[in-house]
């Protein structure tokens, strides 16, 4: 069975846990939609009548799962109107993909129907942005999409001129190795200084009632304590209570 670079895009999204896709069809991304239609078991695609709602449904998709959103769009016109949701995105620190089609690449800036470079036009809102390039390039660009987004909790932007999303993956160029991309995120060992630690398990305790106003990345490492505050120990350097 021949791999085509558009399968490529859907089955790395797949590794990095997208399982829904928010769009609307168009002749820019027939090649996607194809890719998607032959793994609608493993990734949906959720049909939206206007692309800047499925922007705004993959920005809220990402507050309320903590996961990476994902929405597709067609090339000029359908990638425009991603628009608003993309800030949306952008300005409430939410993982999204924005991933949108293009002409085909030999008639790019010629003046041609829905000639729009979005790479350009999204390069404001996006902090990771690129065009594929071929099927070998394919991989590559969506684990570093995906990765800047969930990673920096921002907007990533793939455009993917129409015609290299039927070309069937072969060789490599010489520099290119396979698997140079990673489809893990790393987490971070960031660790505060222990006198810091142990003062401010001081001022906890000392406290009657505690609030704490904590970040993204603390959503996973809290410990329910019932209706009462439970006493802070210190821990070493491995988190391990003492």
């Amino acid at each position: 069975m021949t791999c085509t670079a558009a399968d490529i895009l859907i089955d790395s999204l797949e590794d990095w846990g997208v399982e829904v896709v928010f769009g609307l069809p168009g002749d820019g991304i027939n090649g996607i939609m194809d890719a998607l239609r032959q793994r609608q078991d493993k990734v949906r695609f959720i049909q939206v009548r206007h692309e800047e709602s499925a922007a705004f449904m993959a920005c809220g998709y990402a507050k309320f799962t903590g996961k990476l959103g994902v929405c597709l769009a067609t090339s000029g016109p359908g990638g425009i109107h991603l628009l608003n949701g993309l800030y949306d995105a952008k300005l409430d620190g939410q993982p999204v993909l924005a991933i949108t089609g293009h002409h085909y690449h030999d008639l790019i800036d010629t003046h041609s129907q829905q000639d729009v470079n979005l790479d350009r036009l999204l390069a404001d809102v996006a902090i990771y942005n690129t065009r594929v390039m071929g099927p070998a390039h394919a991989e590559n660009v969506v684990n570093l999409a995906c990765r800047t987004a969930l990673g920096y909790r921002g907007v990533a932007h793939i455009n993917f001129p129409v015609d290299l999303q039927d070309q069937v993956v072969g060789e490599r160029s010489k520099r290119n190795v396979a698997n140079h991309t990673s489809d893990v995120l790393a987490h971070r060992a960031r660790l505060p200084a222990e006198d810091d630690i142990v003062r401010a398990a001081e001022v906890l305790n000392a406290g009657k009632k505690i609030a704490i106003l904590c970040g993204q990345g603390a959503l996973k490492c809290y410990r329910r304590a019932g209706r009462g505050c439970r006493k802070i120990r210190r821990t070493d350097h491995q988190g391990v209570a003492r």
